[in-house]
């Protein structure tokens, strides 16, 4: 990671330490160091300039709820808006613990998108009820319980950079 007259270009090394740390948050800047052929103090300044800079927004640990026995239903709310309001609802449904992820599309219709969890139907529907329902703006709402999950990741620079080989090998 460069400064050139404050704008922060990212480079190859930058990326490949990122795609370490998404393997494994907790090497050590020796073990990405070695595996880069880089001094570990190397690992540690450009780091420590990606999570100023906010390249790297948090480390967290996965934890597989239904080992430690928390069970949750996942829904998908779909909620059409007044597109003069979407922005307003989005941001209010990003303050409720129990939504995850929030987005918005526009096609027809302006759309805000949540994904949402609860300990059981009854739980959901008093959320949406309570919650989601009365923010103004909210036209209509649709929900999607989701009873199977077959797969949930979050993005790995390791999937670009395959696609990017592939790509280059056509």
């Amino acid at each position: 990671m460069k400064s050139k007259s404050h704008a922060i270009t990212f480079d190859d090394l930058d990326r490949q330490i990122l795609r370490f740390l998404q393997e494994n948050a907790k090497s050590t800047y020796s073990e990405i160091g070695n595996r880069l052929d880089v001094a570990h103090s190397t690992v540690y300044d450009r780091i420590q300039k990606m999570e100023e800079h906010g390249f790297i927004k948090k480390y967290e640990a996965l934890v597989d709820l239904e080992k430690i026995g928390v069970s949750l239903i996942t829904a998908q709310v779909n909620i059409t808006a007044d597109p003069k309001e979407a922005e307003n609802i989005a941001r209010k449904l990003t303050k409720f613990g129990q939504v995850l992820e929030v987005s918005t599309s526009f096609s027809e219709e302006f759309v805000v998108l949540a994904k949402v969890v609860a300990r059981d139907q009854a739980e959901l529907h008093s959320f949406i009820a309570k919650s989601i329902a009365p923010i103004p703006g909210v036209l209509k709402i649709r929900t999607a319980v989701v009873t199977k999950k077959y797969k949930e990741e979050r993005f790995s620079l390791a999937v670009e950079e395959n696609a990017a080989k592939k790509r280059n090998s056509l």
